[in-house]
């Protein structure tokens, strides 16, 4: 089994307060977790406004499988956001 993990820095320039920032998220994690059964979480910068930081985590079979999972969520991510993505970490570990 491989835990594939991301992290996804995204640039909300539009984002005037934390209240902002929380809706994006959010609406982000609520569709991420829906469609792909993935975990998501805000992983740091909490106390910047216009700066989202999200961890992505997935369980997979092998390494082709893994891939396709965060290639899929990247995607999902760029499609359906007008946040500008400034980053993007991924690491795929063995259990």
């Amino acid at each position: 089994m491989l835990v594939a993990v991301m992290e996804i820095r995204l640039f909300l320039p539009w984002a005037g307060s934390l209240k902002d920032k929380r809706m994006e998220r959010r609406s982000l994690s609520d569709k991420l977790r829906g469609r792909f059964n993935v975990s998501v979480a805000e992983v740091d910068e909490q106390e910047l406004h216009q700066v989202l930081v999200l961890g992505v985590a997935a369980a997979a079979g092998d390494d082709a499988q893994a891939d396709s999972i965060l290639d899929h969520v990247l995607r999902f991510v760029q499609g359906n956001t007008e946040a500008e993505i400034t980053g993007v970490y991924r690491e795929k570990m063995r259990c």
